[in-house]
């Protein structure tokens, strides 16, 4: 499939390949991972001046996280420029995976921040201390979290299109990050509204574990993705789909075997056809079953192997 685009200089359009139009845009998601580095200094000042103004462990937790945000923030603007790479004599694959060990950290520092928030609650909890500018604090906190959430979508859209785990792990960071503010939020006003101090603190301490739960979620994600875990299951149909239309002419198959590197794909089969074929015929089929797979599925390397039908040690699996 071909998309247009202009000269600036002639004002004609030409056509590039999808996978050359893709493959040029994600060497610029290092933008988005400065944006998100922006966006984490800025809302790092706007809470710990909102836990300043009102000396809300829960405004400090939202503090904390934030400061994981930025530390996450720059990682991932690393782990994309490594990525971006091409592949080269050492790395003939390239270095997709580089994005898990961002991700990965991401993961470690959510939880090392839940503990601190952990911690910094059951303290309150024991000892509490009157709240204090709470309107201020509030609204402060507010336009801090607004500037998370608009972050984040742009994060996640950009993410999925271009299969990158780093942003879409920054879009799910930064949404935690929302929940959770929102969660302190109410607890502010349930605190102003009834004046039972220890609310904040209980709120921390339930937020500390959603937080935890978030850590766990990224850091399964990323060991799993390093680990060459199969595709999804709906990949892995749409691939069985495509491979099941050439059944009908005698044609069978085995071993299929698939994985993800970053935002590749990568995929082997064993294709059986009748003996009598030609080196010819054979290789049109291959091209076209590849052919068919990367319509389908975008970012996907393809490797085929060709044997005989008739041939029994064909039907040998792979261990």
């Amino acid at each position: 499939m071909l998309r247009f685009i202009k000269n600036h200089r002639t004002g004609k359009l030409r056509t590039i390949p999808d996978k050359l139009r893709r493959t040029a845009a994600r060497r610029h998601l290092t933008r988005f991972a400065w944006l998100s580095i922006i966006a984490a200094v800025v809302t790092i000042a706007l809470k710990t001046a909102a836990y300043l103004l009102t000396g809300s462990v829960g405004l400090l937790s939202d503090a904390m996280e934030a400061l994981v945000n930025l530390v996450a923030a720059i990682m991932a603007l690393a782990m994309l420029i490594v990525s971006s790479r091409p592949p080269d004599d050492e790395y003939q694959f390239g270095l997709g995976k580089a994005e898990y060990f961002s991700s990965g950290l991401e993961g470690v520092l959510i939880i090392v921040a839940a503990a601190g928030i952990s911690f910094a609650s059951l303290d309150r909890l024991y000892h509490p201390v009157a709240l204090q500018s709470l309107d201020a604090g509030l609204i402060v906190s507010l336009v801090a979290s607004l500037i998370n959430l608009l972050v984040a979508r742009q994060l996640r859209r950009v993410g999925e299109l271009f299969n990158s785990i780093t942003l879409v792990a920054e879009a799910r960071h930064l949404m935690s990050d929302v929940w959770t503010s929102a969660g302190v939020l109410l607890g502010l006003v349930a605190v102003k509204a009834t004046g039972w101090q220890q609310l904040d603190p209980i709120i921390g301490l339930v937020l500390a574990l959603h937080i935890f739960a978030t850590g766990i979620m990224l850091l399964r994600h990323s060991i799993a993705g390093l680990l060459d875990t199969t595709l999804p299951p709906e990949e892995n149909a749409e691939i069985q789909r495509v491979l099941a239309s050439y059944k009908p002419h005698g044609v069978q198959f085995h071993d299929l075997r698939t994985r993800r590197s970053g935002a590749h794909r990568f995929m082997t089969v064993h294709v059986l056809v009748p003996g009598g074929w030609s080196v010819q015929c054979g290789h049109d089929l291959l091209e076209q079953i590849e052919r068919d797979i990367r319509d389908r599925l975008e970012d996907i390397h393809v490797v085929t192997h060709l044997e005989p039908i008739e041939d029994q040690a064909s039907f040998a699996h792979e261990v």
